[in-house]
């Protein structure tokens, strides 16, 4: 059917596009297809010479898939063809937003930039039209479907076009691109270190390496990256932000806020990189500073969601009415993103739920999480495959048969757990301690996952294929790729909670690492997530039913691997270390070797910078502040009380 609309429509036969449309919609079961044929009903009307339907065909279909970036370009030829050039440039400008790749949005807003005198757009809007001009067709297809989100087949179109053309600069950046996006970030660094190697002046190469580096937590290289590049685009504002990322990333906080100061200076009037100076100054204790910097950018740009869900992150900032009165009419106009949307409705909720509106509050996390939700393609399925495989191939015969094949080195000390159930305090504690260097979530482990999953998904049933000699360089990589986040200290700490899922492979490659469980009781933890916007990773916390679905994978792994490799892990009850922190410190600090220091009971006194959402919940002594909110929301609560009848122990709050 969309085979013959798309004949149809090249033929110029537009009133059989049209009803082979319309008919279509009303037969055609499929999603993706409905979707497509929405879409094509929209070009049809306007070719066919009439762009009022087709603007009501396009704008029925935003409604429904507001990420459509196909559809802001079509209603942008719409008003193109009613002559209404500002309308036009609007939903031009909104389509390049959501696909860099569309060159005809392009070409008109560098044109409609020209006849308005905007030269800081048109300079934009110009670089992107010469650079997506220049490339193969085969690449700018490829690129265009890799926005669109259908990643495997741009790698599939990217890699043929490399097999003929084996070093071609935007090739193997596209193809590292997609590798970041689909987290095979092994070989993503490979392909663009690569192509930086060969292209040392590469603009956009440079840029995806440097980004990527910052992702995966590897800031030393990202450094050195940037002097590089800024050496051949010498005072480059995206080579500069990223240094300035690089520089918070190893802990040079005041590096950090240097530059983007100095990015400040030469004009103030840029909301993203006073937000970006709002978190290098909040994970340096500076609170009201930060606040400052986040009112700041919402105050140049009035709808920028992230800069009013920064504030409400704080866990500290009361928005004043005025300003919930601003939030909730972003939430209902049509002008405001998708992106902007989804963080106005998590900081409406943290608002409301302060000033004890539960149900309203609640009513802003669930449109929040629907939006977030839409967005990802997130297979909950998945996990529980992971784990099932974990299970079967990290059994207990591959320990057995594998003993003490690692590296030997006791320094690590891994956190796992859930988002939200108290990783960040165990951290905390820990860091406090004279021995133990508190870092970040680091990727190591993730990477040395990917690596070892390659193209075909082998891991972990190739654990037993492997030559048992590579599991000690394995560790010895590790603790050699992390000593640039460690000072003298002989311990330090390891706070990735998806290494969960990979405790086989950590026991086998650094044998005499610990490995602390920090757990929380299921309807605190969930919910906790359910309320948080996270800034990358965990598309798992966006609907209750799946985050359910993922604390139980969770609790069922970390079962089995209590039974095949007994004492490895210390499980550490959330509620326990609110009832009794002392024994709690002292158990968890005999788990690790280390005498009893009083710091760790004080551990809110430790200035170090933290980056997660619970920064500032860990600088003051323990208390309950979080424990049993759930209750509040419980008739809202019924699919995700389902899974979990027996977490009935908390008191009312």
């Amino acid at each position: 059917m969309i085979a013959e609309i798309k004949k149809a429509l090249a033929q110029g036969q537009f009133a059989e596009s049209i009803k082979l449309a319309q008919n279509g919609i009303k037969t055609e079961q499929d999603v993706a297809s409905q979707k497509e044929l929405h879409y094509l009903l929209a070009v049809a009307f306007r070719l066919s010479g009439t762009p009022d339907k087709a603007i009501s065909s396009n704008q029925q279909l935003i409604q429904q898939y507001p990420e459509h970036a196909r559809c802001w370009q079509e209603l942008g030829h719409c008003y193109v063809a009613l002559n209404q050039p500002h309308d036009a440039a609007k939903h031009f400008y909104k389509a390049t937003q959501l696909n860099p790749a569309l060159l005809a949005s392009w070409r008109y807003l560098e044109s409609y930039y020209q006849q308005s005198q905007n030269s800081q757009a048109l300079a934009l809007a110009r670089k992107q039209t010469q650079r997506l001009s220049a490339l193969p067709k085969p690449i700018l297809g490829a690129r265009d479907l890799m926005y669109e989100g259908h990643l495997d087949t741009a790698d599939k179109l990217c890699r043929q076009f490399l097999s003929q053309n084996k070093h071609h600069a935007e090739a193997l950046t596209l193809l590292g691109e997609i590798g970041l996006q689909l987290k095979a970030y092994a070989e993503a660094e490979f392909v663009l270190e690569s192509c930086v190697a060969l292209y040392p002046d590469h603009y956009y190469a440079g840029l995806e390496y440097i980004k990527l580096l910052n992702q995966i937590g590897k800031f030393r290289q990202s450094l050195q990256t940037c002097d590089t590049l800024l050496q051949h685009y010498p005072q480059e504002k995206s080579f500069l932000l990223a240094k300035a990322g690089a520089l918070l990333g190893i802990g040079d906080i005041q590096g950090s806020v240097t530059l983007y100061q100095a990015l400040l200076a030469q004009d103030e009037q840029q909301p993203y990189i006073n937000l970006l100076l709002g978190h290098a100054l909040k994970a340096d204790g500076q609170l009201q500073a930060a606040i400052a910097a986040y009112r700041t950018a919402w105050q140049i740009k009035p709808d920028f969601g992230d800069a009013y869900w920064s504030l409400a992150n704080t866990k500290t900032y009361q928005f004043q009415d005025v300003e919930l009165q601003a939030m909730t009419s972003l939430t209902r106009t049509d002008d405001t993103s998708t992106d902007d949307r989804i963080h106005l409705h998590f900081a409406l909720g943290k608002a409301y739920e302060d000033k004890k509106q539960y149900p309203l509050a609640f009513e802003h996390f669930q449109k929040g999480n629907q939006l977030k939700q839409a967005q990802l393609n997130y297979d909950i399925a998945s996990v529980e495959r992971q784990v099932e495989r974990q299970i079967a191939h990290c059994n207990s015969a591959l320990f057995t048969n594998l003993p003490d094949v690692g590296c030997d080195d006791a320094a690590p000390i891994f956190i796992v757990g859930l988002p939200r159930a108290g990783s960040t305090l165990l951290e905390q504690i820990l860091a406090s301690h004279s021995q133990v260097e508190g870092t970040m979530e680091l990727h190591n482990i993730l990477s040395l996952v990917t690596r070892l999953r390659g193209n075909k998904n082998a891991y972990p049933d190739n654990l037993t294929q492997i030559d048992s000699g590579y599991y000690a360089r394995f560790g010895e990589q590790y603790i050699q790729d992390t000593q640039v986040y460690r000072s003298n200290k002989p311990y330090f700490i390891d706070k990735m909670p998806n290494n969960f899922l990979h405790l086989g492979l950590i026991k086998l490659i650094l044998p005499n690492a610990k490995v602390i469980d920090a757990r929380r009781a299921p309807m605190d933890c969930c919910f906790s997530g359910y309320k948080q916007l996270f800034g990358e990773g965990q598309e798992f916390s966006y609907s209750l039913d799946t985050l359910a679905r993922y604390y139980l994978a969770y609790e069922k792994l970390m079962a089995h691997w209590d039974e095949v490799l007994p004492g490895f892990v210390l499980r550490v009850q959330h509620e326990d270390v609110l009832d009794d922190l002392e024994s709690q410190v002292r158990r968890i600090l005999a788990f690790c070797n280390l005498p009893f220091e009083e710091s760790c009971l004080r551990f809110y006194e430790t200035e170090r910078a933290i980056k997660t959402p619970s920064s500032e919940q860990v600088k003051q002594p323990i208390n309950r502040k979080g424990q049993g909110i759930w209750r509040h929301y419980d008739s809202q609560l019924t699919a995700l009380k389902a899974h979990f009848p027996q977490d009935n122990t908390l008191q009312e709050p």
